[in-house]
């Protein structure tokens, strides 16, 4: 039954052993051509890797001092922000390019820069995010972005600063953010309360929508504890009303 049972069957091995003898019959010349498109994608690899390369250099080179500058009012006032470009690895034509980047950070003054996973805590993590995605999402299609842990061991100032550029992001993308910061919260278009309950011996997971004075009302509870008072209520009302005003002021710039 090798070259059956039917005779189709008999007609299409005789195809291809006559396609195959005639690569025995040509081999040097099948080889040649193979050698050639070799060459040529060869060189259209190196053409291409070289332009490439050239273009990541260039952007490793602005990048580096907007993340910086987006970093300082963050709490890395004096951080030191790198993109470092190293060979691909896995051989010379790689499919991504002659090259990898990887970002660096050097937290404090005198400290070697080291990859961000190994330089960031948690906290210092998600700023650092939050500082790359205000840099690089400028003219990027709407996202989906969420932010967790960006306020942990920050406050006054510094929290202002995050709520302002997650507000920056959230005018192109839709950004979720979980904080207990008011500072930070004041800025969001929404605000939902979310919390814990036990019933019938499970958990239950409840996501309320605010709006109006809850907004203020939970605003107040966040900056005074469990309770809020006719202070922090005023006190919370400014922190959405200078929000507010910091969105228009983005705005019209």
């Amino acid at each position: 039954l090798k070259w059956g049972p039917t005779e189709d069957d008999a007609r299409t091995a005789a195809d291809q052993a006559e396609r195959e003898l005639a690569t025995i019959d040509n081999l040097d010349a099948e080889v040649a051509a193979a050698e050639r498109a070799l060459a040529v994608a060869r060189d259209g690899y190196t053409a291409s890797a070289a332009i490439l390369s050239k273009r990541r250099a260039s952007s490793a080179t602005r990048l580096g001092p907007a993340v910086a500058a987006e970093l300082k009012p963050l709490a890395f006032g004096k951080a030191r922000f790198e993109v470092v470009l190293t060979p691909s690895r896995g051989g010379s034509f790689h499919p991504a390019g002659a090259e990898r980047a990887e970002f660096f950070l050097a937290a404090n003054p005198g400290e070697p820069a080291r990859p961000i996973g190994r330089a960031a805590s948690g906290g210092e993590l998600s700023r650092l995010m939050l500082a790359l995605h205000v840099v690089l999402d400028g003219d990027a299609p709407g996202r989906v972005l969420v932010f967790d842990e960006v306020d942990a061991g920050v406050s006054g100032s510094v929290a202002v600063a995050v709520g302002a550029r997650l507000a920056r992001l959230a005018a192109r993308h839709q950004v979720l953010c979980v904080t207990h910061l008011p500072q930070v919260a004041a800025h969001a278009d929404g605000h939902y309360h979310v919390s814990k309950r036990v019933a019938s011996g499970r958990t239950h997971t409840e996501i309320i929508p605010l709006t109006g004075d809850e907004r203020v009302n939970e605003l107040a509870r966040m900056l005074g504890g469990r309770q809020a008072t006719d202070a922090s209520r005023e006190n919370a009302a400014e922190l959405l009303a200078e929000a507010a005003e910091a969105g228009r002021a983005r705005g019209r710039s």
